[in-house]
């Protein structure tokens, strides 16, 4: 997912395969993230996430530089409320899903996590008057019957906390998305260094009143730079490219491969097997997101720009 509006591609009914691979491949990229997350396991969220944001922050600023655009950050914070608004959120998703990576089982914080298209639509029709329609009611009864299901099942597990930092992580991002559909033609991309440079000058001061040092041990570190300014940036370009040729609604479907993997790259890694229930749960909640996009994609007259937004917050 990307700081740039993702906006509708041409009405075609034929897909290029390879941007959807590109897409699809955004999403895997991302997802590694969490894995960089769990290794650095000297560093608590708020020194990973400083220096994760200094990757993000000079990548992003190089790549601007070389187009001849300028400083890129300042313009997260001089375009605009909406603008301020949108960086705001997307700082609070990031911040609460790697504090939710640290705190809570990966399956639950990606499947809590993948709810941002619902709160998304949610969100919409309070502040865009979006009208809400049985397909996506439905899919949001769906989708809190599986959260339900993921939070009661861990209610004696001590994951709470990080349970709640997942679904605070999706508020979070929806809040973004609605930003960025409010105004579908408009460049977003300095929120991107903007809410990791918000992020840094918070990170560090909670990590000085806590008495830890700004610098982790140096694995971590390189875990956490090759996570912002590597993974986050070539799968927001990805993410970029697939959204020129796929439509919108495709993409909301593809975009879920970064939730997908992130359970299983730390299977993989540490063999931290999902709970019954999480799997379940988070099924459900797969299910009434891809339901409803497939679904709207077939209804006459939906607006393909709903529901999507980047997702790099792993």
């Amino acid at each position: 997912m990307t700081g740039t509006s993702t906006t509708a591609a041409p009405a075609s009914h034929q897909v290029p395969i390879t941007a959807s691979f590109v897409a699809f491949g955004a999403g895997v990229i991302w997802s590694v993230g969490a894995l960089l997350t769990r290794l650095a396991g000297h560093a608590d969220a708020w020194q990973y996430l400083i220096w994760r944001s200094v990757g993000v922050v000079v990548v992003m600023e190089i790549v601007s530089r070389v187009r001849g655009q300028g400083w890129m950050t300042p313009r997260a914070f001089t375009q605009g409320r909406i603008m301020f608004i949108g960086t705001l959120g997307l700082m609070v998703a990031s911040l609460a899903f790697v504090y939710a990576i640290k705190n809570t089982t990966a399956a639950n914080a990606a499947f809590l996590a993948s709810v941002t298209p619902l709160f998304a639509v949610v969100l919409s029709r309070v502040f865009l008057g979006e009208r809400l329609t049985r397909v996506t009611i439905g899919a949001l009864l769906l989708a809190m019957c599986g959260l339900a299901i993921m939070v009661v099942s861990d209610v004696n597990g001590g994951n709470m906390v990080g349970n709640v930092a997942a679904l605070l992580s999706s508020l979070g991002f929806a809040v973004y998305t609605v930003c960025v559909r409010s105004e579908p033609h408009r460049d977003w991309s300095p929120i991107l260094p903007g809410y990791a440079s918000m992020m840094i000058v918070l990170c560090v001061i909670v990590t000085l009143l806590k008495g830890n040092p700004l610098l982790p041990p140096a694995a971590d570190t390189t875990y956490a730079l090759l996570h912002g300014g590597v993974l986050i940036v070539v799968g927001t370009l990805m993410f970029n490219i697939g959204s020129r040729t796929v439509p919108a609604v495709a993409m909301t479907i593809l975009a879920q491969s970064e939730m997908a993997f992130v359970p299983f790259w730390i299977f993989l890694w540490f063999g931290e097997a999902p709970t019954m229930w999480a799997l379940i749960g988070g099924a459900i909640i797969l299910t009434a997101v891809i339901g409803k996009s497939v679904l709207d994609a077939r209804a006459p007259g939906v607006d393909e720009t709903s529901d999507v937004g980047p997702g790099f917050i792993a």
